[in-house]
């Protein structure tokens, strides 16, 4: 089974204060939405309930939010706020042993089979999540994340809707086409269906996963497949390190002042015992403003690097994109690479050692061209995520149906 753990409003609430006045106000009947970022498309991030009524929307252009709602007041955007604070909540899920799935702040998923032996039973172990949480959250359980996802949605704060397998998919059927909304690669498709008249999932399971992939594609075919309550397992993230140093910027708001500060924040990273010799490969620049509010940006350089003068190089460029000055500069690591004296390859697979003629003459090159491969795979991950390197693996030669001569499979690591 598995666990939906929904926070309504998160990044609003946050970004707020949460505690504070303003997040107060929230819930009682004003009419709020996260302010765009500046310097990117004008479009409102989460709204409270009262601007919904309003027809206010996350995600609409500012110009009509304010048309529809000309009192909606705007809470400056604070992303590191928000991961910090998701970031703790991830870590009090899997405080009571939950591998957690992250799908957006807010939003997480992990199963509860492994839990009934630490807790006694799935409500024991989604009573935990929500005293772990301390915070209000709606809650869903079902066999698939879909499921699980459509339930949370529907329950009441306070209370959990478990979804049985057997009834899962009937349940589905009369939800609305809305939900496909909250998956990426299913979003895109809840206008034109919505414009083809179809409103519910049952209506969407109706049309057929033929018709769906001919339309739509494999989008389609995901929607289909959702919509019958089949889903993807779940990839929990993996446990990783996390250093950061921070440091007040004082005077140095801006400019070669602000640079220098970012040097001396780069020398304390790479001075941290934790590194353990290794390379970094991607890391987190972040800066709480003056003005309010924060700027986040996540920088994957092109190749693992130690070096202080490369890696501040390739962070003061970013500094450009400040919409504001700085009161706080933070940098975290986000991904590890190689340790610095790792040893190369100096015999390549296909050589057979003494004797071996041309074949051990061409090893070292070999080895060279397979390191600097697993380089740009690993390059590939850490923009894109682990499917973003995969191999063609020839499985049906003689099929007449292509999706079946060839499929993907992952390279490993």
């Amino acid at each position: 089974m598995v666990v939906c753990v929904d926070l309504p409003r998160f990044e609003l609430l946050v970004a707020a204060g949460d505690g504070s006045q303003v997040a107060r106000q929230a819930l009682a009947g004003r009419t709020l939405a996260v302010a765009p970022p500046v310097g990117r498309e004008q479009r409102v991030g989460e709204v409270s309930g009262t601007a919904e009524a309003h027809g206010v929307s996350a995600g609409m252009l500012l110009g009509e939010a304010l048309a529809r709602c000309p009192g909606l007041v705007l809470v400056p955007a604070d992303p590191v706020k928000v991961a910090t604070a998701w970031e703790a909540a991830l870590r009090a899920l899997e405080s009571i042993g939950a591998a957690v799935e992250p799908a957006r702040p807010g939003l997480a998923y992990f199963a509860a089979e492994g839990l009934r032996g630490i807790h006694g039973s799935d409500a024991a172990t989604i009573a935990a999540a929500r005293r772990v949480l301390g915070r209000p959250v709606r809650m869903g359980a079902g066999p698939t994340r879909f499921c699980a996802l459509a339930a949370a949605l529907a329950a009441r704060s306070r209370r959990t809707l478990v979804l049985e397998e057997a009834g899962a998919r009937r349940w589905l059927a009369g939800q609305p086409i809305e939900l496909l909304g909250f998956r990426e690669q299913t979003a895109a498709l809840v206008a034109p269906l919505t414009r083809l008249g179809v409103g519910t999932l049952g209506e969407l399971a109706r049309l057929g996963r033929p018709a769906l992939s001919d339309r739509f594609g494999a989008p389609g075919v995901l929607a289909h497949s959702l919509a019958c309550g089949e889903d993807s397992p779940l990839r929990a993230r993996s446990v990783q390190e996390h250093l950061q140093e921070a440091m007040d910027v004082g005077d140095a708001a801006c400019g070669a002042a602000l640079r220098r500060v970012l040097g001396v924040l780069v020398g304390k990273l790479l001075a941290r015992p934790e590194r353990r010799g290794r390379t970094l490969r991607a890391v987190t620049l972040s800066a709480r403003l003056l003005t309010g509010g924060g700027w986040r940006e996540r920088v994957v350089f092109r190749q693992a690097l130690c070096d202080p003068e490369r890696i501040q190089l390739a962070l003061s460029t970013r500094l450009q994109l400040l919409p504001a000055p700085a009161a706080a500069l933070q940098l975290a690591v986000e991904r590890f690479g190689a340790p610095v004296g790792e040893q190369g390859v100096l015999v390549g697979r296909g050589a057979g050692g003494v004797g071996a003629g041309a074949g051990a003459m061409q090893s070292p090159a070999r080895g060279a061209r397979a390191a600097r491969l697993r380089e740009a795979m690993a390059q590939m991950r850490a923009v894109a995520g682990q499917d973003a390197a995969l191999r063609a693996v020839c499985v049906d030669p003689d099929s007449r149906v292509p999706e079946r001569r060839v499929v993907l499979a992952p390279i490993p690591e």
